[in-house]
């Protein structure tokens, strides 16, 4: 069978930056599936993707589907045909549905009975004919989420569609997309060489599409991007500040990517460069350069889609443009700082957090006495804290930060060094928010560890406390996001908190605005506690090592944390999973006979060496066990937990636990009651899987 190269090309006005990989990549993937689900057969599937154009490139395609032997089973025979042996109308349907007459069917018979039966060949499709319905698929189920109209047309896309290529080899497939027929033209760059050609095959389109300016291969665009940036960078010994995001970005701004660099006067690196490098990344899709100490330098690169015989115009053009940028991210510095951050406080009383949980001012009140608290409990200064607490919403009451609403936080550090507060209050105001996203760094200080703790435990206290917990994947005030930040700064940074403290606390402080109190602080903790089972499985800890603790429900993260390590470390050893299926026929047992707690467990009525072995070495260890446990050295408590694995083993293979004498039974019991609560001390290791 015949097999060709296809290209798919939708060229369009300029498409949206942010989104132009996503889309890529959705096309892609929707071609794709319905191939798959044509059962056509090719080799590879790649996308292409440039400002103006989604393009899908199937390798080694089959030019049709393959011819399938089909069998369909009629009616049974019994109701195919009448008494006198006519054709009944079921049959009649069924054999005029499949294009045959009754006597024309074949019989299938089986051990349940027969059964009328067609036997017949489909022809495969040509992919010609299935492509068109295919593209029109899948690009409506790209994800756009506001479709626009143009012209007269009732057709919807996210930008205006000029051109459709759709090639099978050298051939072009006929069909009409979004109201455009198909053709071989395709458009090269918007400003260089000619305005269109003519494609001639499908394995020409990277080619010639470089030849008329236009680089359509991302990947390629990108990495062309990269290099080019990070070797201007080399030759003004600086570094680029470059992010995978920005590169994305600018990757789908051009088509023919030319990096040049600019300049600004040296007077603007007198603001904060957080707030410079904001609107240079941000507005202006610059790449800023910093020098080997990482400060600021006034030089910048930025990437252009237009090779200039008089490149100077480009920069000189840019370097007007940044100009009245930083110039208002100068005048906004400096109206900042005639108002110290504590001036700022009322000015938060008109700004509402909730409706139901009041102002920002109220929240900040909040914060600084539950940093306050936190501190205590870390032993650092809690003064320092309620301080930095307090000011810790004011400056996004600033002109900066209303303007770059990115730099909060940052800012506030720098207008409180400005304003002469301590240092650890300076720097909370802006760790306070760490970490921002996953894999973000955490608070370096105690103090800053407190206002962010402090700041996360209000949000999710307050909101639960109105009856607003996130449901499904609706989460507007981001309280999952907090719950993980909490964790990350209790656990990374061995902070030995306890949830039910920090809960407890910060329900006092709402006074009589939760209205929905019952049960508020398991709530919370649970909350908390629950992102640990997704944390943990993206470190690929064991699911039933993580319920294991669960069950448990430590509420200190640190604690809950050393617990995990521990126990899978037990499960590891080689009589880890053997004393983890004891506890599960121990659990079983007790459970059977609603035994609970720890019972008097009496030496006199042991009646076997296995007994008194398995009862000395639970004495032998317990006063260990409970010391290790007391110091958190789980590790420790299961090291001394499977030294137990030989008496265990002996006590179930030679000892009836059900014996017939009540005292004897209930000494069992007792015993195996013993060895249980030795376990749970740290888990339940009955949970573990048995594998």
């Amino acid at each position: 069978m015949r097999c060709e190269n296809l290209l798919v090309e939708i060229g369009t006005e300029e498409l949206p930056p942010k989104a132009l990989g996503k889309l890529a990549q959705a096309f892609a993937d929707n071609i794709q599936a319905a191939l798959d689900d044509a059962e056509l057969t090719y080799s590879s599937v790649k996308w292409f993707a440039s400002p103006r154009r989604l393009a899908v490139n199937v390798l080694g395609l089959a030019e049709q589907q393959e011819d399938k032997l089909i069998e369909k089973k009629g009616p049974a025979v019994s109701v195919a045909f009448d008494a006198s042996g006519e054709a009944t109308k079921a049959a009649q349907g069924w054999a005029r549905s499949n294009g045959i007459t009754v006597e024309q069917a074949e019989r299938l018979t089986t051990d349940k009975g027969e059964w009328l039966l067609f036997k017949g060949e489909a022809k495969g499709e040509q992919v010609t004919k299935l492509l068109p319905a295919m593209v029109e698929s899948s690009l409506k189920k790209l994800p756009i989420p506001k479709p626009m109209r143009w012209g007269s047309s009732p057709t919807q896309f996210i930008r205006p569609v000029h051109t459709v290529c759709m090639l099978f080899g050298q051939d072009i497939i006929a069909g009409n997309i979004l109201g455009i027929d198909s053709d071989r033209v395709v458009y090269g760059h918007r400003f260089h060489g000619e305005k269109q050609f003519n494609l001639a095959h499908a394995d020409d389109y990277l080619t010639q599409l470089e030849a008329h300016y236009v680089l359509a291969d991302f990947a390629t665009r990108k990495a062309k991007i990269q290099q080019q940036v990070n070797a201007t960078a080399k030759h003004e010994n600086a570094t680029a500040d470059m992010n995978d995001a920005l590169l994305d970005e600018v990757t789908a701004l051009v088509e023919w990517p030319v990096v040049l660099t600019a300049s600004f006067d040296e007077s603007f690196l007198e603001v904060p460069k957080e707030a410079l490098i904001y609107t240079m990344k941000d507005d202006q899709k610059y790449f800023p350069l910093l020098d080997q100490n990482g400060q600021l330098k006034s030089r910048f690169v930025f990437v252009t889609n237009i090779e200039s015989k008089d490149p100077t115009q480009i920069v000189s053009g840019n370097e007007k443009v940044i100009r009245p940028r930083l110039a208002d991210a100068e005048f906004f510095f400096n109206t900042d700082k005639k108002h110290t951050l504590e001036s700022r406080l009322d000015s938060l009383k008109t700004v509402l957090f909730q409706k139901q949980l009041g102002t920002l001012y109220e929240k900040s009140q909040r914060i600084s006495e539950l940093a306050g608290s936190i501190a205590a409990m870390l032993g650092c200064d809690s003064t320092i804290a309620k301080r930095a607490g307090l000011l810790s919403k004011t400056d996004l009451m600033t002109n900066m930060v209303m303007e770059f609403p990115d730099v909060q936080g940052i800012m506030g550090m720098h207008y409180a060094k400005f304003d002469g507060e301590e240092d650890d209050v300076a720097l909370a105001q802006n760790e306070q928010y760490m970490p921002r996203f996953a894999g973000d760094k955490l608070p370096t200080s105690h103090i800053s560890c407190a206002v962010a703790l402090a700041d996360k435990i209000d949000s999710l206290v307050g909101i639960f406390g109105i009856g607003q917990a996130p449901k499904g994947d609706k989460d507007p005030f981001a309280l999952r996001r907090a719950a993980i930040g909490v964790l990350r700064i209790t656990v990374e940074m061995k902070l030995p908190l306890d949830l039910v403290d920090l809960v407890r606390a910060s329900i006092d402080l709402f006074g009589d605005k939760l209205t929905h109190s019952d049960n508020i602080e398991s709530q919370v903790v649970d909350f908390i506690l629950g992102r640990f089972r997704a944390w943990y499985q993206e470190q690929g800890i064991d699911i039933d090592v993580i319920q294991a603790v669960a069950a448990r429900r430590p509420t200190k993260p640190a604690d809950f944390a050393a617990r995990i390590e521990a126990v899978s470390g037990f499960k590891r050893l080689a009589s880890g999973l053997a004393l983890a299926s004891a506890n599960k026929r121990v659990a079983n047992i007790l459970a059977k006979n609603k035994v609970t707690g720890v019972h008097n467990i009496n030496p006199a009525l042991f009646d076997s060496e296995q007994e008194k072995a398995l009862a000395e070495a639970l004495n032998g260890i317990e006063g260990k066990v409970t010391a290790l446990v007391s110091d958190g050295n789980y590790q420790g408590v299961f090291t001394e937990l499977a030294t137990l694995h030989t008496q265990v083993d002996n006590f179930f293979d030679n000892v009836m636990v059900m014996a017939e004498d009540e005292l004897v039974r209930n000494n069992r019991l007792a015993l195996l009651s013993k060895l249980r609560t030795l376990f749970l001390l740290v888990a339940d290791i009955s949970i573990l899987n048995q594998q």
